[in-house]
């Protein structure tokens, strides 16, 4: 794990420097959208809702939209004059019954690591947290701004946990109304719960969803089934060598427009084509999970054959344009 934050946990006198690291990652499966007819990707571009223009990056700006619908744009200088803080302080505000603290307060989970001379400090608020069977309520400043948390103890480390702000959380705008509830019905539901008490163990809950997913795509690249596009950077079971098939490129190029291709060349040519984003693709995007790229999926699919991979299809050569310039009309006579 990575240090995302470094700070220190004050209480009282006590000082206690940490490190940051995210306590949890999502594991859900994303699916690309694309074409179905070829797998292509499907891009987006930037439109202005009012002149139909695409907008660069650099022209964009941030916009709160008010009640009745109205924007008001808000420039760099705005946001500098708004409250920020870059404090390196978890700072204890109270310890409070665990109890009193609702989960659904709860939102982003973090675990906090002692640097080697807070282990002692460290150690010590671990105990007493423990102790008291409390949370410690804290304010901590995360991307430049102030968040309440709270501190607890999960095994042999302490946890931090930011909490919404109060305004953030739902009133259900529904009634519950039932009718009257027998005394054999709520003892039948004792029975029922009784039967199905138990400890809680993660370990027993399986994300079959993904499991699936997993070993359908594992079972079209088995079978083949997979569409090489353009923009594809990986074949299945295979290592691609990004300058080896870039060489490959440059040679099928240089066969097509009938000149000697250059094999044993080892020029520069991935620089754009490694690290150049298409057009209409925004900001960073994590890749997918992708199963293919397990062991069991080594086997190849019949595009990697080897007589495939030794010399590139010779593409025909492209028919000469003809000449565009127009034709001056001939002077009449005079």
């Amino acid at each position: 794990m990575r240090a995302i934050w470094k700070g220190a946990v004050s209480f009282g006198l006590v000082s206690v420097p940490v490190k940051l690291y995210a306590a949890t990652e999502s594991h859900d499966v994303s699916f690309r959208q694309v074409h179905a007819k070829d797998g292509g990707r499907i891009k987006y571009q930037r439109v202005c809702s009012i002149d139909g223009e695409e907008v660069p990056y650099a022209d964009i700006a941030k916009g709160f939209e008010t009640e009745d619908g109205e924007m008001v744009v808000l420039t760099d200088d705005d946001l500098a004059e708004l409250p920020s803080t870059s404090s390196r302080e978890i700072a204890v505000e109270k310890f409070v019954p665990t109890d009193q603290i609702d989960p659904l307060l709860f939102e982003k989970s973090y675990y906090l690591e002692p640097e080697k001379s807070g282990a002692k400090p460290y150690a010590l608020l671990r105990q007493a947290l423990q102790d008291a069977d409390r949370m410690a309520v804290v304010t901590v400043a995360l991307r430049q701004r102030t968040s309440v948390a709270v501190l607890r103890v999960r095994d042999d480390v302490i946890v931090l946990q930011t909490m919404m702000w109060p305004d953030e959380v739902r009133t259900p705008d529904f009634s519950v109304e039932t009718g009257e509830v027998k005394d054999a019905e709520v003892k039948m539901a004792n029975m029922l719960v009784e039967t199905l008490a138990g400890d809680f163990d993660a370990s027993e809950f399986e994300d079959d969803y993904a499991e699936a997913v997993e070993s359908m795509v594992r079972a079209k690249v088995e079978g083949g089934e997979v569409r090489r596009t353009p923009t594809s950077t990986k074949s299945s079971g295979e290592v691609v060598d990004l300058l080896a098939a870039l060489q490959r490129s440059v040679d099928a190029a240089k066969k097509g427009r009938g000149e000697e291709p250059d094999s044993g060349s080892n020029a520069d040519t991935g620089d754009q084509e490694s690290g150049e984003k298409s057009d209409g693709e925004s900001g960073e995007e994590k890749p997918a999970k992708k199963p293919a790229a397990k062991k069991s999926t080594a086997k190849k699919t019949p595009a990697a054959k080897k007589s495939d991979a030794k010399a590139p299809a010779k593409k025909k050569a492209a028919p000469a344009k003809k000449s565009t310039a127009k034709k001056t009309p001939a002077r009449k006579a005079s």
